[in-house]
């Protein structure tokens, strides 16, 4: 979890791939009218993004009731956000790779094909509710490598 840009797909793949785990892109299950939002640089409002939450806590629980392990990026901005995707699986860990602003949009202007502008990342950090202690996740600094984080992601519990 975490603003555009702070690396939420290549960590998410990376970790299913530790973990021999499904990887599900949350980016993927916008809705057509989220995606043509973003792309004409239009913030997503709550009511907006619920559908999209519901969409992926149901990928989750789907997941975990077929028996695998999950691994979803999804940015999960705000607590009551991660608290609809924990209504769908209580057990979900949140991985929070928090960057700088001047980080995500050198990050998100460089991106090519994808449908999110970096003259939204003001915004991102404007919704933005870092995780609380009694959340369960764990920080890690998004600006360092896969394999730091990889290894920090896989060696730690909870509220580290």
């Amino acid at each position: 979890m975490g603003v555009a840009g702070c690396g939420k797909t290549v960590i998410g793949e990376a970790l299913a791939e530790a973990l021999g785990a499904v990887f599900i892109e949350g980016d993927r299950l916008h809705p057509p009218k989220n995606v043509a939002r973003m792309a004409r640089g239009e913030p997503l409002t709550d009511a907006l993004r619920e559908g999209w939450l519901d969409a992926i806590g149901e990928r989750i629980a789907a997941s975990v009731g077929e028996g695998h392990k999950p691994v979803a990026a999804c940015s999960a901005l705000k607590r009551s956000y991660r608290n609809r995707l924990l209504s769908f699986c209580p057990g979900i860990v949140f991985l929070y790779l928090k960057i700088d602003r001047e980080t995500a949009w050198r990050r998100v202007s460089g991106r090519k094909g994808h449908f999110m502008p970096a003259s939204l990342v003001d915004s991102q950090f404007a919704t933005l509710e870092e995780p609380e202690p009694d959340e369960p996740a764990v920080t890690a600094n998004g600006a360092r490598s896969v394999a730091a984080i990889l290894k920090q992601a896989l060696s730690s519990s909870p509220s580290s």
